[in-house]
């Protein structure tokens, strides 16, 4: 996901004055804009999807990163051992 720099960073300004066609942009095209003040970088305006897809993954890293301090701190079992305990659960109840 680039940023065009001619088409993709806007003044605040300009989306004030133009919120519906730069909402239909940014969802059309699922491409970011960023949204300057005072000639500054301030924000970044995302479609929801793309919002949503970027916070699964954070989750997602979140979890690799608990699992990974898990394995670090020898908080773990073996996969063999972990089926072998389901299938014997599975087994005795059914």
């Amino acid at each position: 996901m680039s940023v065009n720099l001619a088409t993709d960073i806007k003044p605040i300004s300009y989306i004030k004055t133009n919120a519906a066609d730069i909402m239909k942009y940014v969802t059309e095209r699922k491409k970011p804009i960023v949204i300057t003040q005072n000639g500054e970088a301030k924000a970044v305006l995302v479609d929801i999807e793309t919002y949503q897809e970027t916070q699964d993954a954070f989750a997602l890293l979140h979890l690799i990163k608990l699992a990974e301090k898990d394995i670090q701190n020898g908080d773990f079992e073996p996969a063999e051992k972990v089926f072998s305990d389901l299938r014997k659960e599975i087994l005795e109840n059914g």
